[in-house]
């Protein structure tokens, strides 16, 4: 019998977490089952994709050299596009991956961050199941919830895109919203104090449960929730950002239709606040991709589904295209929100469903479970990142490509193997996320320092940043101007240069 008997104080907000009956272990056996299964498959999915080249120096590269220079020395240092060593900060407040630093001394490889990110988004299963047993009332039902969350299309796009901090913080989140949810004010200050440092708006999110819990009772606690996740975002965008790099975030000009910087453009929400619900209106597809997996299931917990909102409106109102799709990581932030309301949405609807036929069609737990597995998989089928449901009727062929390991590839792959580790080196934006874990690395066409010079003249660069004939231009100019550099190797399009001895 997996049906847990709520306790006499369910209803209580601190209620502590039911005992499992020795006869339901075997959910929590097909719980590890299934975050072990996305680990590895992920993991093997995203080193896939880097071994075929379709990583970048942007993002997995920079990602790997900041938490390489922290591990040796020079905390979040980076080289930007024009070849300055920078601090990571001046982009993006993510000091999460100053904690990473001792996986990349260990394992000085961009696939470990790789494997990191795959085994983290994975245990973030195991909070929405908590949540599930709490209001469920039936691990059957916990296990479908967890299910939702491992087999929701934009988490697993985020988890198979590059790798980014803020895509640690969806199960980071998942698990503040479970012990917000609990009363386990240890565990939200762990959890929610992590996931303040994945990115610097995700404490807008946080804003948001604080908000949930003051309803639901838990004043105080929501209330400091709230407020030092707001004081928080107001220090990073404010304080630490500029104070970091040059003035402002490089990235602020994606918003410059509200206003200039920060201010500026929150400014122009206040002052035009219908620019919001404009820009959702118009990216209605994109919400309905968040949405449709879940069967619209969060619109049943609105406050709660509204963690969600921060960040939706951050990437609906960017001029960044990218940012207007679930295939890459800008979904991480929203995902555990809406799939824990559609939890709390599911029991609700078993409460209180109305006519007595829809109570008795939600009333048995395995259909409503399979049910729940069903929907999610399926979606998966259509939106997700998986190659293998590209053959099936409906199946997405998104991408599918990059998982492919060529000629080409291995190629690219002895050419970075010639490249010693240590020397500041300049590298096409593909190749560049192979040589990232030193000191100075820059995209070609900058050169700078370099003493090394790798490019692939052999397929179109990755990137918005560098573009074809940016790239074309600069392959010319160097072996036209560049007589103080050596070829030494050439094989299928890839290319590295010596810088000769003076």
């Amino acid at each position: 019998m997996t049906t847990l008997a709520p306790p006499r104080d369910a209803a209580r907000p601190g209620a502590a977490d039911r005992p499992v009956p020795r006869a339901a272990r075997w959910p929590l056996a097909a719980l590890w089952c299934a975050v072990a299964a996305y680990a590895a498959v992920f993991s093997w999915l995203s080193i896939q994709r880097h071994r075929a080249f379709f990583t970048g120096r942007l993002d997995l590269g920079n990602m790997l050299q900041a938490a390489w220079t922290t591990a040796h020395g020079d905390p979040l240092s980076t080289t930007d596009l024009a070849g300055r060593q920078i601090s990571r900060l001046s982009v993006h407040v993510d000091p999460l991956l100053a904690l990473l630093a001792p996986v990349v001394r260990l394992w000085p490889q961009p696939v470990a961050l790789l494997v990191v990110q795959a085994a983290a988004v994975a245990l973030g299963a195991v909070p929405v199941f908590l949540l599930g047993r709490r209001w469920l009332r039936d691990d059957r039902l916990a296990l479908a919830g967890a299910a939702l969350y491992l087999l929701y299309p934009p988490l697993q796009w985020a988890t198979v895109t590059e790798f980014h901090p803020v895509t640690l913080a969806a199960p980071l989140l998942a698990g503040a919203i479970w012990a917000a949810d609990a009363g386990r004010y240890g565990w939200l200050a762990a959890t929610a104090g992590l996931a303040l440092l994945a990115k610097e708006e995700v404490g807008m999110a946080l804003v948001v449960l604080g908000i949930w819990m003051a309803v639901r009772g838990r004043r105080r606690a929501g209330a400091w929730l709230a407020g030092v996740s707001a004081a928080w975002v107001a220090i990073a965008v404010a304080v630490v950002i500029p104070a970091a790099g040059d003035g402002g975030s490089p990235l602020a000009s994606r918003y410059s239709t509200l206003g200039d910087g920060p201010g500026g453009a929150l400014r122009g929400l206040v002052v035009r606040p219908w620019e919001g619900p404009e820009a959702l209106a118009r990216d209605w597809r994109y919400l309905l991709a968040l949405l449709v997996p879940l069967l619209l299931l969060p619109l049943g917990a609105p406050l709660l589904a509204a963690g969600a909102l921060p960040e939706v409106l951050v990437n609906v109102l960017s001029s960044h295209a990218p940012q207007h799709e679930i295939i890459y990581h800008y979904a991480a932030v929203p995902a555990p929100f809406l799939v824990a309301a559609s939890v709390v949405a599911v029991a609700r609807l078993r409460e209180r469903a109305r006519p007595a036929l829809m109570r008795r069609a939600l009333g048995p737990a395995v259909p409503v479970a399979l049910g729940m597995v069903a929907v999610a998989w399926a979606s998966g089928v259509h939106l997700g990142p998986l190659p293998w449901w590209q053959d099936l009727p409906g199946g997405s062929d998104t991408r599918t490509y990059e998982y492919i390991v060529t000629r080409h590839a291995e190629a690219l792959a002895r050419a970075v193997a010639v490249i010693p580790d240590g020397e500041p080196v300049s590298a096409s934006n593909a190749m560049a996320a192979h040589l990232s874990a030193r000191r100075r690395v820059m995209v070609f066409p900058v050169v700078a320092d370099a003493r090394w010079v790798a490019f692939d003249i052999g397929r179109a660069p990755l990137g918005l940043e560098v573009g074809p004939f940016r790239h074309a231009v600069g392959v010319v100019s160097f072996q036209l101007a560049r007589r103080d550099f050596r070829l030494v190797y050439a094989e299928n399009g890839a290319m590295v240069f010596r810088r000769a001895a003076a």
